[in-house]
């Protein structure tokens, strides 16, 4: 059997869909979600860990956050539903389930 070939598109492509493909392909898209995010940590972050720590990458609704020292792991144990809630209003599109925070592998850089 032969393959027909694909249909050409009637009209002319939307503005959005091509932009959309750009930033993807540029890999832009990642970085302003990034940006975006690290913005939204330093909002909603506790005051206890305000200057002491970062978000990182979203993974399957989990935030990682990198801290100082291992006592701003459990300090965020007491905040960590209102942290939540507050990334929502923020950054939903970010699906933010849960927050899971690591020691930063040097602090003192």
């Amino acid at each position: 059997m032969a393959h027909s070939p694909k249909p050409k598109p009637s009209g002319p492509t939307a503005i959005g869909s091509l932009i959309t493909r750009l930033l993807a392909r540029t890999g832009y898209d990642r970085e302003h979600g990034a940006s975006s995010l690290a913005g939204a940590w330093e909002e909603a972050a506790p005051a206890a860990l305000k200057g002491a720590s970062q978000a990182g990458l979203v993974r399957r609704g989990v935030l990682e956050v990198f801290v100082s020292h291992s006592a701003l792991v459990q300090e965020m144990g007491f905040y960590k539903c209102e942290t939540i809630a507050r990334l929502g209003e923020l950054v939903p599109a970010e699906g933010i389930t849960d927050i899971r925070c690591r020691l930063m592998a040097d602090p003192g850089r």
